[in-house]
């Protein structure tokens, strides 16, 4: 659903920021978002999607709403997912530029003014890029491992380290917009869009309080969407490994053929080596149709043209409203 964008002459930037529990936290990014930005730009709008919260975080976020009209809340009527809460601000942000930050602090709010510096030198999109995390050595290899196998994999050049903390023009956002598509990963149609874009270094910190929604699983979904949604060389790979293996096979027949009626073999049994070839070619038959069902599922997805997301209130969209 958008929203007019009549607005964007008079709102300088809109921060989409998707909450998941995160009551303990969002009065202290309020704070760090208004002491970055009110220096900055001369007027923002900070909109809270909140994306199935079963804490309070709808009570403190509208308690800043009440102090402060420049924060707004889109509650969604259950947990849609990240990739879902960010774009569902994404269309109602009004912005002559938008910027994307996650709820946990881990993305500083201090870096805003200078990626928005980068926006008005003429680039479309700023985008943070992370030079050091503060988490566990598994994290951070895991990390480094995906984002170097997307770069070999995608189709376009989405950049090394680089996630969703980033700020965009108004045309940029625009055209994520028109993208239909329902299983997104944002920062790979950000760079799909082209235009000029730059990235800014920074230290990524340490979550500021609680624990994180996104476990183990949803990464996974994440690494698997964004590889899905940017290559097609998966099916390439699988291709050529089955008429690779389809051409081992034959050779490897026609020896054994030959063998047996120039009289080389005789009754052995060689039951050990057939067991082994079995239980190898059915596991890359299974891996080959997993990789095949992740693709046929993202279509199924796609063609069902459900809504990508359902909302149960928004407050401070327009004038009056209480939620």
């Amino acid at each position: 659903m958008n929203v007019s964008k009549s607005l964007s002459t008079v709102i300088g930037l809109s921060v989409v920021i998707p909450v998941y529990n995160s009551a303990g936290i969002f009065p202290e990014l309020y704070r760090r978002l208004c002491d970055s930005l009110n220096p900055a730009i001369p007027s923002f709008e900070l909109i809270a999607v909140l994306d199935g919260c079963v804490d309070d975080s709808y009570a403190v976020i509208h308690e800043v709403h009440v102090r402060d009209k420049r924060v707004k809340l889109i509650e969604l009527s259950r947990n849609f997912g990240h990739q879902t809460a960010i774009t569902a601000g994404l269309e109602y942000a009004s912005g002559a530029m938008v910027a994307i930050m996650d709820d946990d602090l881990e993305d500083p709010p201090e870096v805003l003014p200078l990626m928005i510096k980068k926006i008005r030198e003429g680039f479309d999109v700023a985008y943070g890029v992370r030079k050091r995390r503060k988490r566990s050595v598994l994290h951070r290899l895991g990390y480094s491992l995906f984002y170097r196998m997307l770069s070999r994999l995608a189709d376009v050049r989405i950049p090394k380290d680089a996630g969703d903390f980033c700020i965009m023009s108004r045309r940029v956002v625009d055209a994520l917009n028109l993208m239909p598509e329902k299983n997104r990963f944002l920062r790979g149609l950000r760079a799909w869009s082209g235009y000029r874009q730059i990235g800014v270094e920074y230290e990524r910190g340490g979550r500021f309080a609680g624990e994180s929604g996104y476990g183990l699983r949803k990464y996974i979904a994440l690494a698997s969407t964004g590889i899905a949604s940017f290559s097609y060389r998966p099916l390439a790979f699988i291709s050529f490994a089955g008429g690779l293996i389809a051409a081992l096979s034959f050779v490897l027949g026609f020896v054994f053929i030959v063998l047996k009626l120039s009289g080389k073999i005789h009754d052995v049994p060689g039951w050990t080596s057939l067991a082994v070839l079995l239980l190898f070619l059915s596991g890359i038959q299974m891996l080959t149709t997993g990789i095949i069902g992740a693709y046929i599922a993202r279509i199924y997805e796609e063609v069902k043209q459900r809504p990508k997301y359902l909302i149960n209130r928004i407050v401070g969209f327009n004038p009056g409203e209480n939620g």
